[in-house]
């Protein structure tokens, strides 16, 4: 059969599989990612079926829904937004990185997988995913909680973390020296302020020149200048990711939401092409073994976020249910932590990487959506317990115990939302 043939056979295949997956996990009410990362596990090396003619293609897809998943990610937010975060919430973002961070870079020196390795298994564990947490911030009708600010200024710390976190890694992950490194770090940091600071003084003009009445060409022109900068970027080995996002922080008001609604669908699918890759990549045979570690670093870091969003919601002056809820909403890990390790992963840097974080993301996106919906009322009804008397309890705790209750849920009821 010839190879042009073939190639629309297996890409065929591959995006109508997508395509079933997706309705699967809409019935659900479900993420899709972890059943796209099946996938590519059954069609890649040591699946059920491995593909040939249309892996280079899916590769280039897959670089692609990279940059539109960070593009998106910055059409989401204004140069303003962001300065306000970084100004109010980056307490919350120092202890967000010192808790989640740090067991993956102790589990991957625990492992002996060495330095550069730690630095990738950090950005793994410390990323939430904004894709599920969105999602199931509107699944739940949480969208305004008074806990919600505070989950999202999180997530935009984090995003605001990627632009100088990536630039390390990939300069680590090429092997670069420390002078080579530092203006590595220095180019994305001058980049990402001038960026910062054109969108602040000038976004309306930029907006204006990528303006167009025409969805084509404003299509046209977002995804083509994206590109270039993108590819711009990674040539200065800065990421091609950090110059996408960038992009999408220039961009503000009607152009903006008029390009995110154009570019939704492109992203849904590149996006869904990369988590069949990274499966492709990852040999089935290669994720027992590290089952264990994955595991158990999946419970450790559940748990660090919760405290993270717990501590941040309290900080804000959230009420105890309102902290839990941001607590258990900051879960899910998913596509950035899948970026971070599909960089090691093409680097060589170490072949179990991959599998654990396979491991990792698929226990932690199922698992995110259940902490988001049950951490709240478990923990209340522990909190219940705890304070209920063992015996018969004097009469001023008689009195107290039930009217602090009553307070705290016409509290709740008032303030929650």
């Amino acid at each position: 059969m010839h190879s042009s043939a073939v190639f629309l056979i297996e890409f065929g295949a591959i995006i109508l599989g997508l395509g079933l997956l997706g309705r699967l996990a809409g019935r659900l009410k479900f993420s899709p990612i972890p059943l796209y990362l099946l996938a590519g596990l059954a069609f890649g090396e040591g699946g059920l079926l491995p593909l040939g003619a249309s892996e280079e293609f899916v590769a280039i897809g897959a670089e692609i829904g990279v940059i539109l998943l960070l593009l998106m990610l910055g059409l989401e937010y204004t140069a303003t937004d962001l300065v306000t975060n970084l100004k109010t919430q980056y307490p919350a973002g120092l202890v967000d990185a010192a808790l989640n961070a740090l067991p993956g870079a102790a589990m991957a020196l625990l492992l002996g997988w060495g330095p550069v390795a730690a630095v990738v298994l950090a950005g793994v564990t410390w990323i939430s995913s904004s894709g599920v947490i969105a999602k199931v911030l509107g699944d739940l009708g949480r969208l305004g909680n008074r806990e919600t600010p505070v989950v999202l200024s999180i997530l935009v710390l984090e995003d605001l973390a990627m632009a100088v976190y990536l630039p390390i890694v990939t300069a680590l992950l090429a092997g670069a020296g420390l002078a080579a490194g530092s203006l590595t770090l220095a180019v994305a940091l001058g980049v990402a302020g001038l960026v910062l600071f054109l969108a602040l003084r000038y976004g309306r003009l930029i907006s204006r020149f990528v303006s167009s009445d025409d969805p084509e060409k404003l299509l046209l022109v977002v995804l083509g200048l994206t590109l270039l900068v993108a590819g711009v970027a990674q040539q200065l080995q800065v990421s091609a990711a950090v110059g996408a996002f960038l992009v999408g922080i220039a961009l503000s008001g009607e152009v903006a939401e008029g390009a995110h609604n154009l570019l939704s669908p492109l992203r849904d699918l590149f996006a869904a092409v990369f988590f069949v890759f990274f499966g492709l990549h990852t040999d089935p045979a290669t994720i027992p073994p590290v089952l264990l570690p994955a595991l158990a670093l999946a419970v450790v870091t559940a748990g660090t976020k919760i405290a993270t969003g717990y501590w941040a919601a309290r900080r804000a002056g959230i009420s105890a249910r309102g902290r839990w809820r941001a607590g258990g909403t900051l879960v899910a890990r998913g596509e950035f932590s899948i970026v971070i390790a599909g960089l090691a992963v093409t680097a060589g840097i170490e072949p179990s990487l991959g599998p654990l974080a396979t491991a990792y993301v698929l226990i932690l996106v199922v698992l995110g959506p259940l902490t988001a919906r049950y951490t709240e009322p478990v923990a209340t009804r522990l909190t219940a317990l705890r304070r209920r008397p063992a015996g018969p309890a004097a009469p001023s705790e008689t009195a107290g115990g039930p009217q602090e209750e009553r307070l705290d849920a016409v509290g709740e009821s008032a303030g929650g939302r």
